[in-house]
């Protein structure tokens, strides 16, 4: 866009200009020529006064805002659809996942031994004529509770409500650790 030429103003950098001012003529600034610049103010006006618009130029300008206004929702739209087709790839990957597990699992019931495997450990199935031995307390020392105090056999009254001691009871005995899981499942 082409500026229209403008008149000389009467702004105080166009002065010191005209008059040859100490930019050009190499010397300092003074105080007045810096407290003229701190004082002056932009005409927003002048300055939008050169602009000069022509028809070609508008009509461009609006069908640049009228493709902006019209692309902006479309890309959006896009942008959203990607993440959704993404996120639905990702589901049916997991799925397909699943379902190749859970045929590998179905492959694994068809073998008799697998079954009978199975029956022992998780129903503690035996056949005739053996005997089976539980294991209790079988725990790692590391996973153990820790170390009680021994019982005594004196009984010892104490002065204390019984409902809070009852509910730590049931908390602590909720909370400690006395078995573990199985590493197969």
């Amino acid at each position: 866009m082409a500026r229209r030429p403008t008149l000389p103003s009467s702004s105080p950098a166009h002065e010191e200009r005209a008059k040859g001012g100490s930019r050009a003529a190499g010397g300092s600034r003074t105080r007045s020529d810096a407290a003229r610049r701190s004082d002056r103010t932009v005409d927003v006006r002048e300055w939008a006064s050169g602009i000069r618009l022509s028809g070609f130029a508008a009509i461009m300008l609006s069908l640049v805002v009228l493709g902006t206004w019209v692309l902006v929702p479309t890309v959006g739209t896009y942008l959203d659809q990607r993440q959704r087709i993404a996120a639905l790839q990702d589901a049916v990957q997991l799925t397909e996942d699943q379902i190749a597990e859970l045929e590998h699992e179905r492959v694994r019931w068809e073998d008799p031994a697998y079954i009978t495997t199975q029956a022992r450990e998780r129903l503690y199935y035996v056949k005739p004529g053996e005997v089976v031995f539980l294991v209790d307390n079988d725990l790692d020392p590391a996973e153990l509770p820790p170390e009680q105090r021994e019982v005594s056999d004196e009984i010892q009254e104490r002065p204390a409500d019984w409902m809070p001691q009852l509910l730590r009871s049931i908390t602590s005995s909720g909370m400690a650790k006395t078995a573990v899981e199985a590493p197969g499942r």
